[in-house]
């Protein structure tokens, strides 16, 4: 049985799709779990604290890069995002693959520490698109949405130091995509050297 748990980055301009799609995913596979990320921005409307995000002030925030605690962190639009690694670390324990949804300059540093994490951009099938999803958020005012979009300018250059790349048009066929790529990482034999080593024994038995 091949129970080696993955660490999977997801990330993508805004607007991707990239929160709804990881849900989607979850809402079939009992053998992973997202990590909730830390922000010091306020919670949107449809927002609950521990479930969405942890919602701290910037205080807490810098205590927690002090203290280690953090696998990575980034600023946006004034805010600090990052990753606490207790529940990835307590994931990986009891053999979860866990999920990470942050910036891609957030990807490429946790593909640095971890070279065998799994990069995953998400992209919208067109910049138009993308910016018709973010106005029809409805939430920002133009400063920030003309943020938004100069950013996914930038993020999309970093796309090619990615692993994959999923184009989120239809929400199940991408889902259904990003499945199939945890399946075959999964059965990646550099992630089962330990299973074909306990078995080689045992075949070389009989090459006789």
């Amino acid at each position: 049985m091949l129970t080696n748990p993955l660490l999977v980055v997801i990330s993508g301009p805004s607007g991707s799709g990239k929160d709804t799609l990881v849900k989607k995913l979850n809402e079939t596979k009992k053998d992973m779990r997202i990590s909730v990320s830390v922000t010091t921005r306020s919670p949107r409307p449809d927002e609950k604290d521990g479930k969405d995000y942890f919602f701290v002030s910037r205080t807490k925030f810098q205590q927690m890069i002090e203290n280690g605690q953090l696998l990575e962190w980034d600023c946006f639009c004034d805010h600090y995002y990052g990753t606490p690694k207790e529940n990835i670390e307590k994931n990986a324990g009891l053999g979860y693959d866990s999920f990470l949804v942050i910036t891609t300059d957030g990807a490429l540093k946790v593909k640095e520490k971890i070279p065998e994490s799994i990069l995953v951009f998400i992209m919208a099938p067109s910049f138009s698109e993308l910016e018709r999803r973010i106005r029809a958020r409805g939430t920002e005012p133009e400063e920030s949405i003309q943020k938004r979009l100069c950013k996914a300018s930038r993020e999309f250059k970093e796309a090619e130091r990615f692993d994959y790349v999923v184009i989120n048009d239809e929400i199940q066929n991408a889902a259904d995509l990003l499945d199939a790529i945890i399946k075959a990482e999964k059965a990646d034999t550099k992630r089962n050297r330990d299973l074909l080593r306990q078995n080689m024994e045992v075949y070389a038995s009989y090459d006789r």
